[in-house]
């Protein structure tokens, strides 16, 4: 009984392993707009931006804040933006209230949602922007922090 009771239990167990996915593939659908680099540290990124010679589009921004939700809607899912951001940038989106955001916050002073900036690859600040950028004002910023550092 005991012995029946045990290959019942590890077949469950197999059972709900082999459930969980292990053999199906992630399949990437790449849809137009500013595409956003997960990364749990922003050194990381920094460090990308150096050897790819990019600057880095940091986006701050908390899940309450509407000006975030509707960049989130209305800008960053533009081709045009995202085409242009996606060739120049390193795109990156902090929560502010999670995890390293809460650091990164801190570090660069945002306390306003959304805060956009714009870093080089050593990590400073080349443009800032406080609260929602539309299509061509953020664009507008990004063109002038490209100036600005060639």
């Amino acid at each position: 009984m005991k012995s029946k009771l045990t290959i019942l239990s590890l077949f469950l167990v197999c059972l709900f392993l082999f459930s969980c996915g292990g053999a199906k593939k992630a399949t990437v659908v790449k849809t137009p707009g500013v595409q956003f680099t997960k990364s749990k540290t922003l050194t990381a990124l920094l460090d990308k931006a150096e050897v790819e010679n990019k600057l880095v589009f940091v986006d701050f921004y908390t899940t309450w804040c509407l000006p975030c939700r509707l960049m989130d809607e209305e800008v960053f899912p533009d081709k045009r933006v995202g085409d242009f951001m996606n060739e120049n940038f390193i795109n990156y989106k902090v929560d502010a209230e999670k995890a390293n955001g809460i650091n990164l916050a801190f570090v660069y002073e945002v306390s306003a949602y959304p805060t956009l900036l714009i870093l080089d690859a050593k990590g400073r600040v080349i443009e800032k922007k406080i609260g929602a950028a539309f299509h061509d004002e953020l664009l507008t910023m990004a063109e002038r922090a490209l100036t600005g550092v060639q």
